[in-house]
């Protein structure tokens, strides 16, 4: 079955599903910065576009090009920063 998931007041917009290596969600990220909590390990791949990425203990912004993923432990927060509409893959592991 798929899920329909909305954050950000619409501005974040993914589909669920699951595979047999757990769930994962694809969607779309508009431009913004947000805040986003972790329950599972997530490994999120930029698909096109590109992220800024605070990732916890971080004091730094990473970029994340498309191509490339960042990984998050469980209950972890982390920030993003998108310029332009970026989509991703993230699994949840």
């Amino acid at each position: 079955m798929i899920h329909e998931n909305q954050y950000f007041e619409g501005n974040v917009k993914s589909l669920g599903y699951e595979t047999n290596e757990g769930k994962s969600t694809i969607g779309i990220i508009n431009a913004g910065e947000y805040e986003f909590g972790t329950a599972l390990k997530e490994i999120m791949h930029v698909i096109e576009g590109e992220l800024q990425v605070l990732l916890p203990d971080a004091s730094n912004w990473a970029v994340i090009h498309a191509g490339a993923f960042f990984e998050v432990e469980p209950n972890r927060s982390f920030k993003v920063k998108a310029l332009v509409q970026t989509s991703y893959l993230c699994q949840y592991r």
